[in-house]
């Protein structure tokens, strides 16, 4: 039994030792989330002061409370982020989902097996939609943890989470379909130039998909050879669920035959089918949020049912109202910009990254600015909206304005963004919620995923502008 143990521990030993210095010093130095976003804000702040001519105490601070409660605050962006959290729970709680779930976490015979899983379930979930993506791995990873004793629940909630890293690269990246449509509000490319990018000229671009091969490959090699030797039990909450209630002894009443009425469900999933198929199937934040709620309520039949299933989904949506207000207030001073003078922070920020790149590296110099900036501003299409048109303006004014390399410039962003979500706990908070777990028992593993993207995502955009 010894000499079985040993074996793995050498062959797998570099990679444990680097997984094992992140979680170390991911321990000792990460703080809370709230927190995080609270440092964030000093830092912004402290930067507004030294780069952004004609900032004023007075100024910064009506900027900062904009963003957080005034005219340009975060709220509608803040509770979409906690419906696409509550509605994606609640259709994974439907019960032909739910056994489903169970059936493929039934599958696995050991922790890496089980964190493999749910790797791979979380990156085909985020190709496919990033809402689903964000929730399907976490919610493997729990059923897993109910019968593999002796697991680290953080290592296999952080695996489902590592998928979540090609989301801007898949079929529901906000920066690729505001591409393609000219009344988004985020479509720069459009606004600068009056050109569309289809989503061949970026999501399906060889330089995108062979960079999620290879992203998605390594990272699995890291999963297999970063298992923890230690185990981390859940908290038993997690496993804790909805007694459903008790069957009505004597004859129904009235409300209870409208509660257990499965064709108001059936009529709800067939308005919000409909009213998508007349839209054109636009797929953004609130059909997706509208989708989730009709086929969450078909699925669990029974309004009451329905009900109950979204109630106990919403507690864990809580962690998530703290901290999103904070991060409205980043935007505000990073866009703050004193009357008649001087370029705001975010400005400052993108021009600097790609002062004197040319055609072959601004791609890359703009993935890196994309990274710096995302720790600010961990959203696609906001993101987008702060350095796209830097990044558009750039490739326009060294003489790069063909479709094909402007959708390159938007890979770069996208990517960029895509990347920094495994050190950047805003989109991890959804996931920290469900598992009941806190950043520092999560993002030591993400960190290494962090640095295999960084490191294929950065020589994809390096490489692309040579053979586009």
């Amino acid at each position: 039994m010894t000499t079985t143990q040993e074996r793995p521990v050498e062959r797998r030993g570099l990679v444990q030792q680097l997984t094992a210095l992140c979680v170390r010093y991911v321990e000792r130095l990460m703080p809370d989330p709230y927190l995080f976003a609270v440092i964030l804000t000093l830092i912004v702040v402290a930067l507004v002061a030294l780069l952004v001519r004609g900032a004023t105490p007075a100024g910064i601070l009506k900027a900062w409370y904009g963003g957080v409660w005034g005219a340009q605050n975060i709220y509608t962006f803040a509770f979409q982020m906690v419906l696409v959290l509550v509605t994606g729970y609640t259709l994974a709680e439907a019960p032909v989902l739910k056994r489903a779930i169970i059936r493929v976490a039934s599958k696995p015979a050991n922790q890496v097996q089980g964190a493999l899983l749910c790797f791979g379930v979380s990156t085909a979930f985020s190709l496919l939609n990033w809402g689903l993506g964000l929730v399907a791995g976490a919610l493997v990873a729990r059923q897993m943890a109910k019968r593999l004793s002796g697991a680290h629940f953080g290592y296999l909630i952080a695996t489902g989470f590592m998928g979540y890293i090609v989301w801007t690269q898949g079929l529901s990246s906000s920066i690729a379909l505001a591409n393609t449509d000219t009344s988004s509000p985020i479509n720069v490319i459009h606004k600068m130039t009056g050109m569309t990018v289809p989503l061949t000229l970026t999501v399906l671009q060889p330089y995108n998909v062979v960079a999620v091969l290879v992203m998605v490959g390594l990272l699995a090699v890291a999963i297999w050879r970063m298992e923890p030797k230690q185990g981390l039990e859940p908290d038993p909450a997690v496993f804790e669920e909805e007694p459903e209630a008790a069957a009505p002894t004597g004859k129904p009443t009235f409300a209870e035959r409208l509660e257990n009425l499965w064709i108001l469900n059936v009529l709800v999933f067939a308005a919000g089918i409909t009213y998508f198929v007349l839209s054109g199937f636009a797929l953004n934040i609130s059909s997706m949020i509208m989708l989730f709620t009709v086929t969450s309520a078909l699925l669990h039949r029974t309004p009451i049912r329905f009900i109950r299933a979204f109630s106990n989904a919403a507690r864990v949506s809580g962690p998530l109202l703290l901290q999103y207000p904070l991060y409205g207030g980043i935007v505000g001073l990073l866009g703050y910009l004193p009357t008649g003078s001087g370029k705001a922070l975010q400005t400052v920020l993108a021009e600097a990254v790609v002062r004197g790149a040319d055609q072959y590296t601004l791609p890359f110099l703009t993935f890196v600015g994309s990274v710096l900036i995302s720790l600010f501003v961990p959203s696609g299409g906001g993101h987008w909206a702060v350095q796209g048109p830097i990044a558009v303006g750039s490739a326009v004014a060294i003489g790069q304005h063909s479709a094909g390399y402007l959708g390159l410039m938007s890979m770069s962003v996208a990517i960029g963004e895509g990347v920094a979500n495994m050190i950047q706990p805003f989109w991890l908070l959804p996931v920290l919620a469900i598992a009941k777990l806190n950043v520092r028992q999560v993002m030591g593993f993400t960190v290494i995923a962090f640095l295999i993207g960084f490191g294929v995502a950065g020589a994809a955009v390096l490489i692309a502008p040579h053979v586009l």
